[in-house]
Order: structure tokens, then C-alpha cells, then sequence
């Protein structure tokens, strides 16, 4: 597959604002293990390589069970995952399909009452956030690294 655009190259400023959102992100105080899995779970939702690939790597390295990222798209039908972690993936799956209709208030509720006021909203960020990279690199076919060491920044 070959990159049709480099974003960061041709567009910058933008490329910046993106990375802004997602430094914003980081400091948001969400557990760094769930971000991991949403975002890879967002990832995966979107069928986007690059992000993929990134995620997965980065998880491993902060020393996630790579049972749980193996199992990540059957976690509904896996003990492996915590209840907050079930919310925040089930509530990630929703607000990423939102073609397929609106949170509903089952999801909404169980999210807001694993996560609270706070979380719900910084974590739905996150979501958006890693929605925009996915559509950015799936639609750009940003080429993820070849060979487990491969490590990309973003």
C-alpha cells in the first residue's frame, strides 16, 4: 500500500492542533492502561494499520498482558477486562459508531456510573481524538512500522 499524503508534511499546522488535542489528552489523568485499550479498540473499530500497530506496541510496553490486547475485539465475551474497562469500550465502541445512531441512555448511563461526570467527558475526548488520527492515517494510508521494533511517535 502505498501513502497517498503525509498530513504532518503538507499540512502542519494542523498536524500541530491534532497533537495538541492529544497531549491534552495525556494529561487528562485517565489511567494510561485504558487509554491503551480504547484507543487501540477505536483503532481496530476504524480498521486503521498505522494506529493499530502503534497502540498495541505502546500497551506492550507499559506492560500490558498481551492476552487482553489478543482477546480486545471479543471483550464482551472475556473475563480478562474490569468493569470500568467494559464501560469505557463499550461506551468507545458507541461514541465511535455514531453513524449506527446516538449513545443510547443504557450506554450512557452505565458509562457515567463506572466513570463519572469527569472521566466520561475527558475520556470521550480521547475518543474523539483517536478517531481523528484514524481517519487521518486510514485515509492518508499512513504506513504503520514493518517488525516489532518499529516505533513511531504521535
Amino acid at each position: 500500500m502505498t501513502e497517498r499524503i503525509n498530513a504532518a508534511t503538507v499540512a502542519p499546522s494542523a498536524y500541530r492542533a491534532v497533537f495538541g488535542l492529544e497531549l491534552a489528552v495525556r494529561e487528562f489523568g485517565l489511567s494510561p492502561k485504558l487509554l491503551h485499550l480504547v484507543k487501540l479498540r477505536a483503532s481496530q473499530i476504524n480498521g486503521c494499520a498505522f494506529c493499530i500497530d502503534m497502540h498495541a506496541k505502546e500497551a506492550l510496553d507499559d506492560g500490558e498482558d498481551p492476552q487482553r490486547l489478543h482477546l480486545l475485539t471479543a471483550w464482551r465475551e472475556s473475563p480478562l477486562y474490569t468493569p470500568t474497562e467494559r464501560a469505557a469500550l463499550s461506551w468507545t465502541e458507541t461514541v465511535t459508531r455514531l453513524a449506527d445512531g446516538a449513545p443510547s441512555d443504557a450506554d450512557y448511563q452505565s458509562a457515567l456510573e463506572a466513570l463519572g461526570e469527569d472521566h466520561l467527558v475527558k475520556l470521550t475526548v480521547a475518543i474523539g481524538t483517536i478517531n481523528v488520527w484514524n481517519r487521518l492515517a486510514a485515509s492518508f494510508r499512513t504506513p504503520h512500522p514493518i517488525g516489532m521494533d518499529a516505533r513511531v511517535g504521535g
